[in-house]
């Protein structure tokens, strides 16, 4: 571990600094996309950085590939009493609230006035509740999640679709946001960017169940499966199911099908889109019909314990 004294000290409750050579920032989750992530966000910014992780063996393996200026910490709670800029991408609700309001979660340590980002995916509601435990505590914060999957996460692609109290915070979270992507929305007030992202996510599973038919019936009919996607990605079918992703192998050299389905975006995990899409549409009292429905095929899909690991596209 490298030693600490290269990062400025904070305490808890310590006004907040806007000078950009005392900007210290911290990530916590190093998942497939928050590593890809991290390691942009780390040699753009020019900032010390800090990682935590409950698998030491990437925050190790981190530390190890991002070069000087690379720390880790012990818990959420010493990243934040360390960190003026926080990011965290995880991947369900419950490590959210864990991760922030746990015993040694962020709010244990956050200094005033640290801005906050969180890039997962999780209910609205639980966002919005984090959220404002995290401005009570008088550090900032702001929701923005993730559209783009692994791919986008390694090519610093992605969008970020954010919910925000204020335009401030939004411009501040922007700039670092840049740094792994490249369209950085403000949807609205806190919450909003969790909403934008599960309507997007139900619109991808749908397509890619769409897709697969499509590409299945066009094969079993006798046509090629690259000239039947190059029909559908310059007619009227096309979509990023089709002309990123295309779920028959070989037909995009650079989408997860091609690779065995792996290194994507898990089947499990659009399962768990899918319930918060049912959650928040039982909440607004809204209609889904294919929504459901796809549901339904996902968590088929999830209930093997091989394909659950898959690419969704599988």
């Amino acid at each position: 571990m490298a030693h600490r004294a290269t990062f400025p000290m904070y305490s808890t409750g310590a006004t907040h600094s806007s000078n950009k050579s005392d900007e210290v920032i911290g990530f916590i989750g190093l998942g497939q996309m928050g590593f890809n992530m991290a390691k942009h966000l780390r040699a753009k910014s020019n900032a010390p950085f800090i990682v935590y992780d409950l698998n030491r063996h990437a925050m190790e393996n981190f530390q190890a590939t991002s070069g000087d200026l690379v720390e880790t910490a012990t818990s959420p709670a010493e990243l934040a009493s360390r960190a003026s800029v926080i990011v965290t991408v995880l991947p369900e609700s419950a490590h959210v609230k864990e991760a922030y309001l746990g015993e040694a979660g962020i709010i244990r340590g956050v200094r005033r006035g640290t801005l906050c980002i969180d890039s997962s995916t999780i209910d609205t509601s639980v966002s919005i509740d984090v959220s404002s435990q995290v401005i009570a505590a008088g550090a900032r914060a702001v929701d923005a999640p993730i559209s783009g999957g692994i791919m986008g996460a390694k090519a610093a692609s992605l969008t970020f679709m954010v919910g925000s109290q204020t335009d401030s915070d939004f411009e501040q979270a922007k700039a670092h946001l840049l740094h792994m992507g490249k369209n950085v929305v403000r949807c609205g007030d806190l919450g909003a960017g969790q909403a934008a992202k599960i309507c997007n996510n139900l619109l991808l599973a749908i397509s890619m169940i769409g897709t697969a038919e499509a590409m299945n019936l066009g094969t079993r009919l006798g046509l090629d499966p690259k000239i039947l996607a190059s029909i559908i990605n310059t007619s009227s079918g096309r979509c990023w199911s089709s002309d990123t992703a295309n779920p028959v192998p070989n037909v995009i050299a650079t989408a997860p099908s091609t690779n065995e389905y792996n290194d994507g975006f898990k089947s499990r995990l659009m399962l768990k889109d899918l319930g918060l899409v049912s959650n928040a549409a039982k909440d607004s009292r809204t209609p889904l019909m294919l929504g459901a429905l796809s549901e339904n095929i996902y968590r088929h899909l999830a209930n093997d314990a091989v394909l659950a690991e898959k690419d969704f596209s599988v």
